[in-house]
C-alpha cells in the first residue's frame, strides 16, 4: 500500500513555486555553496554581501525566509534582525552563526530569529530548517513521518511498523525524530548533540554513539524492515536515516 509523503512533503508545491530566500552573507565561499545548494532543491535565491544591501532587500518583503550571517559588513545581522522585527516584518529568519557564538544566538532568539544555524553546515539541513519554518509559518505542519514503512506520531510520540509500536525514551524520540525530518541528509555527531541534547552538552561524549546503538536495536525489533537498518554510519562523517522504498 502506498505510503503517505514525509513531513517534507506539504512543502513541495511552495517549492515548485520557487521559494524565494535571501540569503545575506559576506563570505563568497559559503554563498556560493549555499546558493548553489539551495537552488539545485528548488529554492530561488538571492545573495547580498553586506548587511545594509541585505536590509534594504528584506524591507521589500519579497521573500519567503531570510537566511542572516550575523557578522557582516555594513549592519550586523542581529542589527538587521531587529529593524524586520521593529517595522513588523514577520518573515521567518535563519541565523548562520559560529559554534562558539552562543551570547549572540541567545540574544537573536530574543530578538525574534526563528531558527540558527551554527557553521560548518550541511546544506541539506537549511534546506530542512527552510522548509520546516515554511511549514510553521503557514500552519501546514503534519503531525507524522513516513520514511518506508516506518512512522513516526509526534502526536502520541509513538514510532510504528505496520502496527507494531516501540516504546522509546524521550530522548530516543527526539533523536529518531531529528534524523527522520531529513532523510539520507549527512549530520555530525556535533550536529546531533546541539539539537537532540542542547548546544552546551560536553562534545567528548559517546553518548550519540550509544543512543544510535539503541535505537537500531529498538528498530530492529520491527518485522517488515529492511535486514539493514535504516539509521547508517556514514564513515568520518555521522550518521544518516536511509531512505527506504
Amino acid at each position: 500500500m502506498e505510503q503517505p509523503e514525509d513531513d517534507s512533503g506539504s512543502v513541495r508545491a511552495l517549492l515548485r513555486i520557487k521559494m524565494k530566500i535571501l540569503l545575506v552573507e559576506d563570505e563568497q565561499r559559503i554563498a556560493d555553496f549555499v546558493c548553489s545548494g539551495l537552488a539545485a532543491r528548488g529554492f530561488s535565491v538571492k545573495h547580498c554581501d553586506n548587511g545594509d544591501a541585505g536590509l534594504d532587500e528584506a524591507s521589500k518583503g519579497s521573500f519567503d525566509a531570510v537566511v542572516l550571517d550575523i557578522m557582516l559588513p555594513g549592519r550586523d545581522g542581529l542589527s538587521i534582525l531587529q529593524a524586520l522585527r521593529a517595522g513588523g516584518d514577520a518573515t521567518p529568519v535563519i541565523l548562520l552563526t559560529a559554534r562558539n557564538e552562543l551570547d549572540d544566538r541567545i540574544k537573536g532568539l530574543e530578538l525574534g530569529a526563528d531558527d540558527y544555524i551554527a557553521k560548518p553546515f550541511y546544506v541539506e539541513e537549511l534546506a530542512a530548517r527552510i522548509q520546516a519554518l515554511v511549514r510553521r509559518a503557514t500552519g501546514d505542519r503534519v503531525s507524522t513521518l513516513h520514511v518506508g514503512n516506518l512512522v513516526l506520531d509526534r502526536i502520541t510520540r509513538e514510532v510504528s511498523c505496520r502496527n507494531q509500536v516501540i516504546e522509546l525514551t524521550s530522548r530516543e524520540f527526539a533523536l529518531l525524530e531529528y534524523l527522520m525530518r531529513s532523510p539520507d541528509a549527512v549530520f555530525t555527531r556535533g550536529q546531533i548533540l546541539e539539537h537532540v541534547w542542547g548546544y552546551d552538552f560536553d562534545p567528548t561524549t559517546n553518548v550519540v554513539d550509544v543512543s544510535i546503538k539503541r535505537l537500531r536495536a529498538k528498530i530492529a525489533s520491527l518485522e517488515g524492515l529492511d535486514a539493514e537498518s535504516p539509521i547508517e554510519s556514514v564513515r568520518g562523517a555521522g550518521y544518516r536515516f536511509r531512505r527506504v522504498p
